[in-house]
């Protein structure tokens, strides 16, 4: 799973305020090369919550990015940076925590299994 996804999940328990974001609880993270688009990263900078993204990143083991995303949209080290973090760091194997109620969601084989149970909906 990339960041980006995790950039767009909730926790959809009934009842649950703090939807967003999930916590990321990392086991096993790969590193899958993606070509390097800067207009891409660019339109994508405006759309990512950041701080959940740097939180993520974090979790998997990459703190390269910069606590406050940088106005400097040009600046291609730091899009670098920014695509490694969202496009290329894969969650293979872990957890999505909510923070509210502390449910993990599994992730396995990069994919996350959002289903709730029953009492859940």
């Amino acid at each position: 799973m990339r960041l980006i996804v995790h950039n767009m999940l909730t926790c959809n328990i009934k009842g649950v305020v703090n939807k967003f974001p999930l916590r990321i609880e990392a086991e096993k993270v790969i590193k899958k090369d993606v070509d390097f688009n800067p207009d891409f990263l660019r339109h994508m900078l405006a759309k990512i919550e950041w701080k959940a993204l740097v939180d993520g990143a974090r979790s998997m083991g990459y703190t390269e990015l910069p606590d406050h995303a940088p106005a400097l949209e040009s600046d291609e080290p730091f899009l670098k940076k920014f695509h490694h973090a969202l496009l290329e760091l894969n969650l293979e194997e872990g957890s999505l925590v909510c923070q509210e109620t502390g449910r993990k969601f599994p992730v396995e084989k990069g994919v996350p299994n959002m289903l709730l149970h029953e009492d859940e909906v």
